[in-house]
């Protein structure tokens, strides 16, 4: 914009109104712009001042005129259309965009260069240091995660944290912007913060060296008695009610609040936590805690969900809180479980009760970890038929609050994929292992600190095998879905592969799931300095993400012989339509089990507490009206309909390979 000096008449109706500046030759104006507005002003440095035409309807439907009354700038630009008031201290080095609000606020300061968040390290996972992630604007959960575990790659971790610095060097400033359509009002100090477009500050206590990334697109707001330091606060999220940050990355679409505290430690998309603590955790998306009572400390989640007065502990009162420990993607702990780090859990595993041996059952997931007399018994494969899990897979995807078109997390929420699937692969050896060593007429088998019951071990086995022919039959119909097939040697030709890649194994970058060779290929690019920036990093990751479905056959097809004892290459009709029954079966009997863990819901148990001071009928009709009648219920519903359909997909899929059969 081409500003211009003020004039003398302008000069002197600022004066009249009680403004005054150290140099009026400093204080440049928009061409079109007039003293009208602006009351007990005082300027000081470099000042830059747009026009004040319009007015604001405030909360109340209070009408209010934009311009400046009763404040203090120093080296501040002023977009169009703002009104800055009642600053009690004054507003330093800062780039202020159109329509902006700035109310009863204390002061507004940027003190020297700053890159505001971006290079803080956070202390994640292990509170004595080690671990270290370089917080930047455009941090992913799977960089972090890279990051933060692959340290025995030393050189792939220079090279990370050079970027991570080169980018907050890059975006370091002596001047703080605050962006257009902002609202800041009832709030104390904010030193050295950058805030984005549309962004709602209310009543913060203080806010010091941290980025607000608010846009129109997913603003974010900041609310009462709020205090944040060294972070950075991604679009699209909420931070309020007494919540208190230091050395914090909090993602997209997350919500922290109600006195929550939390240090160094790292939230990603759509996280939630109120009213307890976090020290040093790696929250994937999705991590929940809701409760006063609950602690998470030194450890990693992901679509996580925390019972009241769940906790761990890294400490062993010999070398420091040095330890740290696991929960991969779905587990949960329920209310007043405790485990003691280092411990890692599978997959969708439920933990119950205080833990107090390092297990590991990260090969044994969708599993119970029951506490019985100080000992740790491993229900394997059991959560497979709980409709908790399948409620949870359907609800994540219907819970993503990112509405920022530029998404920094590429989630897949896949209960069942090449991650989990090679996982019971390995479990079901493992049980297999079991029984055969130790007979299989044993009580209890012994597995990394943990005891198996002889039926809950068979039923592993089988909870596995079902599992393992719902996902790879599943992708088998898929490949072949929609064709129709001339012979045999038709069906093993659309069968071979797009690609070799996705062949190994696979893994779960925090919420990404992907084949651990193009992992590999992305750690190689930056070590080499193939790939030297954010912007490069986050696009590779997109790229794995968009062809998961692609990679994710190339896992299936080598793994067919491996579970099936049938070579890919020489399958025939009759091969496949035996496979389909296998799976309508298998996907059959776990929706059944589900339907049934469903009908507990909807107990005689389940009512007690209905129909106060009434009779059995007073009680039905009260829980049938608050809860609904059980085969009437959404998720019966399409349980239902899922038998019905998946029995029809596979009977489509046989009838069209019949004929070759029957020829």
């Amino acid at each position: 914009m081409d500003y211009r000096y003020l004039t003398d008449e302008e000069i002197g109706v600022l004066q009249s109104q009680q403004c005054r500046a150290e140099d009026w030759n400093t204080v440049m104006v928009h061409p079109d712009f007039s003293p009208e507005y602006l009351h007990n002003v005082r300027f000081s440095g470099e000042v830059r001042l747009g026009v004040f035409s319009r007015s604001f309807v405030r909360e109340g439907g209070i009408n209010m005129h934009s311009g400046i009354r009763n404040a203090a700038l120093h080296n501040v630009e002023v977009g169009d259309n703002c009104l800055i008031e009642n600053i009690n201290n004054y507003i330093a080095n800062y780039k202020i965009g159109s329509r902006t609000i700035i109310d009863n606020c204390d002061l507004i300061v940027v003190d020297g260069k700053s890159s505001f968040g971006n290079g803080i390290e956070v202390a994640v996972l292990n509170e004595m240091g080690g671990r270290e992630v370089v917080i930047t604007d455009k941090l992913s959960a799977h960089t972090a995660y890279i990051m933060a575990l692959y340290r025995h790659r030393t050189q792939l971790i220079k090279r990370l944290r050079d970027i991570a610095l080169y980018y907050s060097e890059k975006h370091a400033s002596d001047r703080g912007t605050i962006g257009s359509n902002v609202t800041i009002s009832n709030s104390g100090v904010i030193r050295s913060v950058r805030i984005g477009d549309s962004c709602r500050i209310e009543g913060v206590n203080l806010l010091s060296n941290g980025s607000i990334n608010s846009n129109s697109e997913a603003s974010v707001y900041v609310g009462h008695g709020v205090i944040c330091s060294d972070f950075i606060i991604s679009s699209g999220s909420k931070v309020d009610s007494g919540a208190t940050l230091s050395r914090c990355f909090v993602g997209q679409a997350c919500e922290l609040g109600h006195n929550y505290s939390a240090s160094d430690s790292l939230f990603f998309s759509n996280c939630q936590g109120e009213n307890g603590e976090a020290c040093a955790i790696f929250a994937g998306p999705y991590t929940v805690t809701h409760h006063k009572s609950t602690l998470l400390i030194a450890g990693m989640f992901s679509f996580m969900n925390a019972g009241s007065g769940s906790n761990q502990s890294n400490h062993m009162y010999k070398l420091g809180p040095i330890h740290q420990g696991t929960l991969e993607r779905g587990a949960k702990t329920t209310s007043n479980s405790y485990i003691l780090w280092p411990s890692r859990v599978g997959a969708f595993s439920l933990v119950m009760g205080r833990h107090i041996n390092n297990s590991d059952t990260t090969n044994l997931p969708f599993s119970y970890l029951i506490e019985q007399n100080n000992t740790t018994h491993l229900v394997p494969g059991v959560n497979l038929r709980s409709v908790g899990t399948i409620r949870d897979v359907q609800k994540w995807p219907k819970r993503d609050r990112r509405t920022d078109s530029n998404r920094l997390d590429l989630i897949n929420y896949n209960h069942l994929s090449p991650f989990t699937v090679q996982k019971m692969m390995c479990g079901l050896g493992i049980l297999k292992d079991l029984q055969h060593a130790s007979g299989e007429l044993s009580d209890t088998y012994s597995f990394h600190s943990t005891k198996i019951k002889n039926s809950s071990l068979r039923n592993g086995i089988r909870f596995y095998t079902v599992g393992i022919h719902k996902f790879m039959g599943n992708s088998i119909i898929k490949r072949l879905e929609g064709l129709r097939f001339s012979s045999d040697e038709d069906i093993c030709r659309r069968l071979v592969p797009d690609t070799e890649i996705g062949k190994g194994e696979w893994a779960d970058v925090s919420g990404l799931i992907a084949p651990k060779s193009e992992i590999e290929k992305l750690m190689d690019a930056i070590e080499s300095g193939r790939i030297s920036r954010l912007k490069e990093i986050n696009a590779e990751w997109e790229r794995m993400y968009r062809n998961y479905y692609t990679y994710e056959w190339s896992w299936v097809y080598e793994h067919i012989e491996e579970f099936y004892g049938k070579d890919p290459a020489k399958l025939s009709a009759a091969d496949v339509i035996e496979i389909v029954e296998q799976w309508r079966e298998s996907v059959v009997w776990l929706d059944k089990m589900i339907y049934e863990d469903a009908r507990k819901e909807f107990s005689l148990a389940s009512r007690t507490g209905f129909g106060a001071d009434g009779s059995r009928e007073v009680k039905d009709s009260d829980f049938e009206q608050v809860r609904g009648v059980f085969e009437s219920s959404p998720f019966v519903c399409a349980t239902l309909r899922h038998i019905e359909e998946k029995t029809a997909l596979g009977q489509e899929l046989i009838d069209r390979l019949a004929p070759l059969v029957c020829g």
